[in-house]
Order: C-alpha cells, then sequence, then structure tokens
C-alpha cells in the first residue's frame, strides 16, 4: 500500500521547496524541444505548489554533459517553455547554487519560480556527493521528488538531498506508483503483460517478478527470437542473444509451474537484410531459412495476440513488436497498439519506444496511464523497489 509522504501532507505557505523533476526532454539539432511531455506531467505539481503558497526552486538533468557546463545541454529553452506552458515567470540565470541565485531564492515571493542551470554540469550529482547533496539543500526548507524517471538512480538530487530535508513526492510520482501497484498488488484479471523490443537482459528481473502477477505474458520483437530459440526453433539470422537462451529457458519453466501462458509469434515478416527498403514475405515460425531476419510479425500473430488483448482486464505493454521505426516493418506495432488502445482495460505502457510508437501512430491519449520513467517503471516491476523513493519518508500511522 502507498504510504509515502506527499505535498498535501505539508503546510507550504512561504516554504522554499526544491522540486525535482525530470526535464529531460529531446531537443534538435538547433537545440529546439522536440517533446514537451515531461514538461507537461509536471505542471500539475508545480501548480499545486505554487496554490499552497511554496517559493518553487526547479531542479532537473538533461542528457550528459559528463559533469561540467555545456551549453548545448543548459536548461534555458526548458525554462522558455515551462514559462509559455505556465503563462507565468520561471526565473532562470544559467546557474547552480551560487550567491547570487541564493539571495534571489531568499527574496522569492509565495508561488515564484526559480529554476537551477543542469544538475549534471556539476560532477557531484552523479556521484551522488554529500557536500553537492548539502548545497542544493542548503537553498530549501523542504525537498520534493516529482521526478520518476531518474527514481532508480542514487545521484544527489534525488537520494543525497532526501536525507539533508523534510520530505515529499509530487503528484506525478504519486501517479505512477498507484498505477504500478494496481498491476504488482490487485490488478484486475486477467492480467496480460506485453512484451518486446530488442534485449532479454534488461528485462530478465522484470519478467521474473511479472510472472507472478500475469495470466498470460505476449512476447514480440526481437525478445521473441531468443525465446523460440530456447524452445527449440531455428530462427535463421534473426537478433538473438545466446547466452540468454538458458535464462529465456527458466523464464518458460518458472510460467509452466505458475500456470502463466507464454505465447509467442506463430508467424513472421523476415527480409534478407536489415534496412527499411529490404524485400519481405512473411514465413510461419517453422519455415526460417539460413539468411531470414525478422523485421516484424505476422497478420497470423497480429489475430492471435489482438484475441488476448480483447479478453484481458489489466494489460502492461514494454516495447515493440518488430522493427517500428521503419515504416513497411510497423504493421505488427501499430496493429498491437490499436488494440491496446481501443480496449477497454486498464492500460499501462512504460518504455521509451512504445512510447514513440503510440506518438507516432497518434494514440497517446486513449492510453489509461503512460509511464514516463522507462528504466524506473521497469526496476519498479522487479520488486525491489526505487532508491529514490526509498528515501522519501514514510507517512507515519496515527
Amino acid at each position: 500500500m502507498f504510504n509515502k509522504l506527499t505535498i498535501d501532507d505539508y503546510d507550504l505557505l512561504g516554504k522554499k521547496v526544491l522540486l525535482r523533476v525530470d526535464f529531460n526532454v529531446p531537443l534538435n539539432e538547433q537545440g529546439n524541444i522536440t517533446s514537451d511531455k515531461r514538461i507537461v506531467e509536471s505542471l500539475p505539481t508545480i501548480k499545486r505548489l505554487q496554490e499552497k503558497g511554496a517559493k518553487i526552486i526547479i531542479c532537473s538533468h538533461l542528457g550528459r554533459p559528463d559533469g561540467k557546463p555545456n551549453p548545448k545541454f543548459s536548461l534555458k529553452p526548458v525554462a522558455e517553455r515551462l514559462r509559455k506552458l505556465l503563462e507565468s515567470p520561471v526565473f532562470f540565470n544559467g546557474d547552480l547554487v551560487t550567491p547570487e541565485n541564493r539571495k534571489f531564492i531568499n527574496n522569492m515571493e509565495n508561488g515564484e519560480i526559480f529554476m537551477l542551470e543542469n544538475l549534471r554540469f556539476d560532477p557531484g550529482e552523479e556521484n551522488n556527493d554529500l557536500n553537492f547533496a548539502k548545497k542544493l539543500a542548503s537553498i530549501a526548507d523542504i525537498f520534493c521528488n516529482d521526478a520518476f524517471g531518474t527514481m532508480h538512480r542514487a545521484h544527489a538530487s534525488t537520494v543525497g538531498v532526501a536525507k539533508l530535508l523534510p520530505n515529499c513526492i509530487g503528484l506525478l510520482v504519486q501517479k505512477e506508483i498507484t498505477m504500478f501497484d494496481k498491476i504488482l498488488s490487485k490488478p484486475q484479471k486477467p492480467v496480460l503483460a506485453i512484451l518486446g523490443g530488442a534485449k532479454i537482459k534488461d528485462k530478465i528481473n522484470m519478467i521474473h517478478n511479472i510472472l507472478n502477477v500475469a495470466n498470460k505474458v505476449i512476447i514480440g520483437g526481437a525478445m521473441a527470437y531468443t525465446f523460440l530459440v530456447a524452445k527449440g526453433y531455428n530462427v535463421g539470422a534473426s537478433t538473438i542473444e545466446k547466452d540468454k537462451v538458458p535464462i529465456a529457458k527458466m523464464l518458460l519453466d518458472i510460467a509452466e509451474k505458475n500456470h502463466v501462458k507464454i505465447i509467442l509469434p506463430v508467424d513472421h515478416v523476415v527480409a534478407q537484410e536489415f534496412s527499411f527498403m529490404a524485400d519481405s514475405i512473411t514465413i510461419p515460425t517453422s519455415g526460417f531459412k539460413a539468411n531470414d531476419i525478422g523485421m516484424d510479425i505476422g497478420m497470423h500473430t497480429i489475430k492471435l495476440f489482438k484475441n488476448e488483448i480483447n479478453s484481458a482486464r489489466t494489460i502492461f505493454w514494454n516495447g515493440p513488436m518488430g522493427v517500428f521505426e521503419f515504416d513497411k516493418f510497423s504493421v505488427g506495432t501499430r496493429k498491437i497498439a490499436e488494440a491496446v488502445a481501443e480496449s477497454k482495460a486498464t492500460t499501462i505502457v512504460g518504455g521509451g519506444d512504445s512510447i514513440s510508437a503510440l506518438s507516432k501512430f497518434g494514440l497517446e491519449k486513449k492510453i489509461t496511464h503512460i509511464s514516463t520513467g522507462g528504466g524506473a517503471s521497469l526496476q519498479y516491476l522487479e520488486g525491489n523497489g526505487l532508491v529514490g523513493l526509498k528515501a522519501i519518508s514514510d507517512k507515519i500511522e496515527v
């Protein structure tokens, strides 16, 4: 059961709140923001803090500047976009904790917002350096973590500061955890997990844990070929993780013992080269030749997967069904995305590629919950918790 302190557990009138957000937004070569979804997702928390009369100090990372200032990764365009979205001032001067910034923050009015420069411009951020954490803590009265996408990382701004200040989580993190707990605790059954993408190694622990709660698991994408090899099939020149075949066998055995049905593709769109222009044919799982590369699921598999989606009450999807970046091989991912979007089940989607697919096909608004944290969502579903969340104080039962 969810029991962490939230912003509604504090009287924040006149308090300086250090708000950790995840504004690691995509930028194009001109430095323009190509998607402001992560900024938009933080707005409810920022507005709630303003309503409660807090003085808001926003901090985030952006990209990988390797612990030193780099104009390419400045948060300036993010501050400008936030200012437009809020239609209110967002003060920013391109620095971290300095005497000038400290003085400005101390003189802020209730409800005003100041944004610090990219946290990763200081090497202490990713090292969870105590001195850097103390600097951040010194400018605030309360710490609020609303950066779900970074909660699996023990950084100065996620773990270090939380140990130095009264703390809480924001509305976005509260929403994320509540939704994932629906999968892990008391989900509406049947529960269907749809897993795809390229690699098993990043998802082993999550798959292991999901087998304890799911009734059925669909496996597509390149991951499926490693599982098919584990079942004794030849998959030609398709991408497989040879060293993970024993693990795939183990997961198949666990699924059988847990009475969880693993559903693998029955037909495949294959090509002779990995190219968006490659000629392709559809073959059954037993029909792979030496040079065949699996690029997408076939129509029989799409029908099979859609039948399972239509009968599910809770659906978690992470990972595309094929090389959806190539339009020619995006049919499987699109059809599954459409089926999930049209489903009457509670639908939760995590992982950058799955979210990109929903965006590409214009289906984002039809999903119950789209997670802002790919790595964090996978780690939470592993059942081991998140270091950033563990650092937040529990509510005291009265």
